[in-house]
């Protein structure tokens, strides 16, 4: 839980995929990253303590265009998602996951040391608020099925595609 007094920043702006909610700390540190498409929860951006200042979520709007435009396959962004230490254990490990890998629950859960927790990786993994930045749709079934996104399963599809397009796709 975030202290009552720390100050956020956000803006929105537009992707390919539709518009988008990026919220720093003071420190500008990225804690939030949603699309805007109605599925997706928007943990912080409406919060009243929360300023709009897009000078200072500029390097995330930079990056995710660059990505978007195929400058660039990746982030270099500052983190600090807030979860369990079980939540980041996951989120670090999606991080891990290439730009256009895909990775089952099942491997992801094996990855943090626990083959056994695939419900618990899942649900951390459903339970990102930096979508996108922090991959977590690159998790699939171990079928090879599309399962859940934040976003719903048609974002999630156009952005592995998109991801497809620049990459050989691999299952990891």
């Amino acid at each position: 839980m975030r202290a009552c007094n720390m100050t956020l920043y956000y803006d929105q702006f537009a992707t390919p995929y539709g518009a988008t909610a990026a919220v720093v700390d003071a420190a500008g540190a990225l804690v939030e990253f949603t699309f805007l498409n109605g599925v997706m929860q928007n943990l912080y951006a409406h919060d009243a303590r929360a300023e709009r200042n897009a000078e200072r979520l500029a390097t995330v709007k930079a990056q995710v265009d660059d990505f978007f435009a195929r400058r660039s396959s990746g982030f270099d962004l500052v983190l600090r998602p807030r979860g369990t230490p079980f939540q980041q254990k996951v989120w670090a490990a999606l991080c891990d996951i290439p730009f256009g890998a895909t990775l089952s629950y099942q491997e992801l859960a094996r990855r943090i040391g626990d083959v056994k927790a695939m419900r618990a990786v899942g649900a951390a993994n459903g339970r990102n608020p930096i979508a996108l930045i922090i991959p977590c749709l690159r998790v699939i079934g171990k079928s090879g099925k599309l399962t859940d996104y934040g976003g719903g399963l048609p974002l999630k599809r156009a952005l592995l595609d998109f991801e497809a397009q620049a990459v050989e796709p691999r299952l990891l």
